[in-house]
């Protein structure tokens, strides 16, 4: 599936950022999610929240932003904007 190989990408960035900050816990997620992405928001959400079980982004607040704009070059994307933790 597409979306899991999106998602396994963005939860390493993500644990990346939360070990760097020695979190106990991530608290808020914010991504942007690209107009040709090929997922939607709803769609995405329902993926993160199972991808995040047993995770320190489990049960984190997740805001997604959603760019209408298909010229914009990350119009395929689903970028990480901000990770919030809680040490």
């Amino acid at each position: 599936m597409h979306e899991m190989s999106l998602l396994a990408d963005l939860f390493r960035k993500i644990e990346a950022i939360a070990m760097s900050e020695e979190a106990r816990r991530i608290t808020k997620v914010k991504l942007k999610l690209g107009a040709l992405a090929h997922i939607s928001a709803d769609h995405l959400r329902e993926h993160f929240e199972e991808a995040a079980k047993g995770t320190a982004a489990e049960g984190c607040q997740l805001e997604i932003e959603t760019n209408a704009d298909t010229g914009d070059p990350n119009a395929q994307d689903i970028l990480l904007e901000s990770v919030e933790v809680e040490t």
